[in-house]
């Protein structure tokens, strides 16, 4: 599949990145070779290759499930933007955004 130039402009307008022609006419060209090695990766015949989460057989480590605060709440809240008492609270500008 050949990824043209409109394609392109549509990807990084998605993608909220300034695009000149220059770098357009790279990104066209990278683009089409990875689409390229997608579809070869395609022609290969999985039907009896088991699925894997891992390329090595190891067994997942259980533990028990607990619910805990982390152990370190202020440390936490050091991370946060905005705080309202003991939480963080979001941003005021997300709250235009939904």
């Amino acid at each position: 599949m050949k990824i043209d130039d409109a394609t392109v402009r549509h990807i990084a307008r998605l993608a909220r990145i300034r695009v000149d022609d220059a770098q357009a006419k790279t990104l066209q060209s990278e683009l089409t070779a990875i689409l390229q090695w997608v579809e070869q990766l395609n022609e290969v015949d999985t039907r009896r290759v088991e699925p894997m989460s891992c390329v090595i057989d190891t067994p997942l480590t259980m533990r028990e499930d607990e619910v805990t605060d982390g152990g370190t709440p202020q440390d936490i809240l050091k991370n946060a933007t905005e705080r309202a008492g003991r939480f963080s609270s979001c941003p005021r500008w997300w709250n235009r955004l939904v």
